[in-house]
């Protein structure tokens, strides 16, 4: 009689707990909805003491958890909801939600498709699939963009400038001091570029060593009012021309954005030469010295954020000069 009594208890204590668990979730869920995420997973916490094997409570803290931006634990949840029931596609899409918040793109998109297949009539699954294709090809440009930004390598574009430059120079040394300063000033005028989203329109020197007044000529010159009419272009090339000579400059560099260009704009009206390069921004840079002269537009773009500098595109000299000669032409060493 004694043994009937106390099972009796026993499953009078189990619909308590039953009750007990469902008023714990209830209340886990109206706190939930009304944006109280802390008090729900607390609730939700409660309910499973109760019910440790019941996958929906796993399921709705994990739910709770993400919104507080736990990612480990509300992970840890939508696992336990797939382990309690691995035929319910909650737990998938659960886990599926807490990987894209982490930014695991490839890994929530395979969690999505698992739960895809559970439930193929699922929208909300259907249109996380998408969204997750898309945020991975986005991180994945990201990466290149920045891998593109990080990485600059004005030597590899030039190759083909090498052996001309050294037929030219005849002397190794000569072509390589000169080959050195033409990348180091692409590549400067790159990373400002990508650091700051603009060049300063300049002319850089490579000085000679022996002969020039370093204490009164400096290896930069800035030209930013050089392109705002005729008349301040034909005196900045004197200036530049006459600067050349008396430092005993063995080259130079001009470093010029195109959007500060008002004249001479020679991306337009090149006939059968037309501008390949449409109404991106960028800068030009051209070469001089008395043995060669060379120029190329660098375009710049905006992705993801970041500006990204493209590669250098060699132009006609003859058609795009920015400026006019400023050395003497020599001729090549026989």
């Amino acid at each position: 009689m004694a043994e009937a009594k106390k099972g009796s208890a026993t499953t009078g204590s189990k619909e308590s707990n039953v009750k007990e668990e469902i008023s714990l979730k209830d209340k886990g869920n109206e706190f939930f909805k009304a944006g109280n995420y802390l008090k729900a997973a607390a609730l939700y916490t409660q309910a499973i003491k109760l019910d440790p094997s019941n996958p929906t409570l796993y399921s709705n803290r994990a739910a709770a958890f993400l919104q507080l931006v736990k990612l480990n634990k509300a992970l840890a949840d939508a696992e336990t909801t797939i382990k309690l029931n691995p035929q319910w596609e909650k737990g998938y899409f659960r886990k599926g939600c807490v990987l894209e918040g982490m930014e695991r793109y490839d890994d929530a998109l395979a969690t999505f498709q698992i739960a895809l297949q559970h439930n193929p009539q699922s929208t909300e699954v259907s249109k996380k699939i998408k969204r997750i294709s898309q945020l991975a090809r986005d991180k994945k440009r990201a990466q290149e963009v920045q891998s593109m930004r990080s990485n600059v390598d004005m030597a590899k574009h030039l190759e083909t400038l090498k052996s001309e430059m050294f037929e030219k120079l005849g002397s190794e040394e000569c072509f390589k001091d000169m080959f050195s300063f033409l990348v180091e000033t692409m590549e400067t005028a790159v990373k400002s570029c990508h650091e700051a989203s603009k060049v300063d329109p300049r002319v850089y020197f490579l000085l000679d060593k022996e002969k020039t007044q370093t204490d009164k000529y400096a290896p930069v010159v800035n030209i930013d009012k050089a392109f705002e009419s005729p008349h301040t272009h034909s005196n900045c090339f004197s200036f530049l021309r006459q600067y050349a000579d008396d430092s005993f400059s063995k080259a130079a560099c001009l470093v010029v954005p195109k959007n500060i260009i008002s004249y001479p704009q020679v991306w337009k009206g090149q006939g059968s030469r037309k501008w390949k390069y449409g109404q991106h921004d960028g800068f030009f840079v051209q070469y001089e010295s008395h043995f060669m002269r060379k120029i190329w537009f660098i375009a710049s773009t905006n992705e993801k954020g970041q500006t990204l500098c493209r590669d250098p595109e060699v132009l006609d000299i003859g058609a795009h000069e920015v400026l006019p000669r400023l050395f003497k032409e020599k001729l090549p060493n026989p």
